[in-house]
């Protein structure tokens, strides 16, 4: 049975990443922080099945404990200070646990295991180029999206260096009903079940015209794992290929339950980024070509998807 460490398993991609594995009949170790225990609700279903341990990426020593007493066969790099917007206020954070905590988990790693490291599409940031591949240059726009491409690339100077199996997966933006309040598109999907259930009465938001290549978390997940099967160790884009604003996320989900989203949607200036990422798209070629991964949910069907399942949640929470 391979053995299979999972830091960040208490957030969305984890939760999936934890199930999938499962799955496969993976042993599988969960990591995260001692402040993190009160947000263990995404692994609650599967928490019988998993080894809880905690750990931080900003302590040496907690992670080196953690690779000498578990030796994980693979292990996937999933915690990070990961909310763009916060990165502004909370920087040298960002950067020690986004960045600098990568470090400190490839120093601990094992040459024989198989490395996954969460990169990002916020490293392209300013887009060089219309569709962003896997050789796309970056130019990071907030402070998490700088931290993420050192994250990305300490990964390749360690696979070069040490001859590590260590992977980048540069994953566009994957969303789903287990995606934190604070994320524009949950935000959106939570706010039209509470105007729908007459809970509030507005959406505010900052900029519209956003355009982003969103996906399905559960299929992005897949695409991990497919990366440490490889007999060689590359780096991959992960995304759908389209590209969507969230003007058109608020349409798909306020026509869901026959509402315009004109009539509830407010500007505020308090939701736009400092320095803005207008477009991203991802080019995922090479992804489909080598590993064979493509997604299965498609844009509408993810908008409905966490609509509907904020619609179950609100009503179980204020028994409607």
């Amino acid at each position: 049975m391979p053995k299979a460490l999972i830091t960040g398993i208490n957030g969305q991609d984890g939760s999936y990443l934890a199930e999938f594995l499962l799955e496969h009949d993976y042993e599988v170790v969960g990591m995260a922080r001692r402040s993190s225990t009160d947000t263990m609700g995404r692994i609650a279903h599967i928490a019988d099945q998993l080894e809880l341990v905690q750990g931080d990426l900003l302590d040496q020593s907690s992670v080196n404990a953690l690779i000498d007493q578990h030796q994980p066969d693979e292990v996937y790099n999933l915690a990070a200070q990961s909310f763009v917007p916060t990165s502004w206020s909370q920087p040298v954070l960002t950067g020690e646990v986004t960045g600098l905590g990568v470090t400190r988990l490839l120093e601990a790693f094992k040459p024989d295991a198989h490395y996954y490291q969460a990169s990002s599409s916020e490293m392209f940031g300013k887009v060089q180029e219309e569709r962003q591949s896997e050789t796309t240059p970056f130019w990071p726009r907030s402070p998490y999206g700088v931290a993420k491409v050192y994250g990305h690339w300490i990964t390749v100077n360690y696979r070069e260096s040490h001859k590590l199996f260590a992977v980048s997966g540069m994953l566009f933006n994957h969303e789903s009903p287990r995606r934190g309040l604070e994320f524009v598109t949950r935000k959106i999907s939570h706010h039209v079940a509470q105007i729908k259930l007459g809970l509030t009465d507005k959406l505010p938001l900052g900029n519209l015209d956003a355009q982003r290549d969103w996906g399905f978390a559960g299929d992005y997940v897949k695409a991990m794992w497919m990366m440490l099967q490889q007999k060689e160790a590359d780096d991959f884009v992960i995304g759908t290929g389209e590209t969507h604003s969230v003007r058109e996320f608020c349409e798909i989900a306020f026509s869901h339950v026959d509402l315009d989203y004109e009539e509830f949607v407010v500007r505020d200036e308090r939701f736009y980024r400092p320095a803005e990422v207008d477009v991203l798209l991802a080019n995922p070629e090479k992804a489909g070509r080598v590993l064979g991964w493509e997604p299965h949910v498609d844009f509408n069907s993810l908008v409905t998807m966490m609509v509907d399942a904020d619609l179950e949640l609100l009503r179980k929470e204020h028994n409607l």
